[in-house]
């Protein structure tokens, strides 16, 4: 018993601070909403968009985008770049949710499809299959309508490096 508790303290320790937060927000009836409106205050870009994180596990991210006249092109569609910004999102938080301690994350590029209308609300998913270690990492996104209809797919680039060592 011991040892079972000693190995869940571990895991707990590993976890990252992004992870840690949405898993304790997610218990509250607006922990979701709470912790989407900190990740787009740190990054305030991302709030243009107001994206909701629903789903926010080690390697996985689900970032979800209603539509709303804000988002919207001339056709009355979810535009793509309102679509990329959200993939952006699920990418950086997975990130943040996911990269060993040790390590730090850059993004290098973006390689997308377009492949249907998005005529509905936006569910981003980004989703890492690779280990992290030093180098260049792709993470696949993908945004569905709520028919499950693949609307944008493709992939991020991140940079993986080691994090300098702090000696004052």
């Amino acid at each position: 018993m011991d040892m079972m508790i000693r190995d869940v303290k571990l895991m707990n320790q590993r976890e990252n601070y992004a992870l840690k937060m949405f898993n304790k927000l997610k218990k509250y009836p607006l922990g979701k909403w709470l912790f989407s409106v900190y990740i787009s205050f740190k990054a305030p870009y991302f709030g243009t968009i107001r994206p909701m994180i629903r789903v926010l596990r080690k390697d996985y991210c689900e970032c979800f985008l209603r539509k709303r006249w804000r988002v919207q092109n001339h056709i009355g569609t979810v535009h793509v770049i309102a679509i990329c910004n959200g993939l952006e999102m699920a990418m950086g938080v997975l990130a943040e949710a996911s990269i060993p301690k040790h390590l730090r994350w850059i993004p290098k590029g973006m390689t997308l499809d377009y492949t249907a209308k998005a005529g509905s609300n936006i569910r981003c998913v980004a989703e890492v299959t690779q280990p992290w270690q030093p180098g260049d990492l792709m993470v696949e996104v993908t945004a569905y309508d709520k028919d499950d209809v693949v609307v944008v797919k493709g992939q991020i680039k991140l940079w993986i490096s080691e994090k300098k060592n702090k000696q004052n």
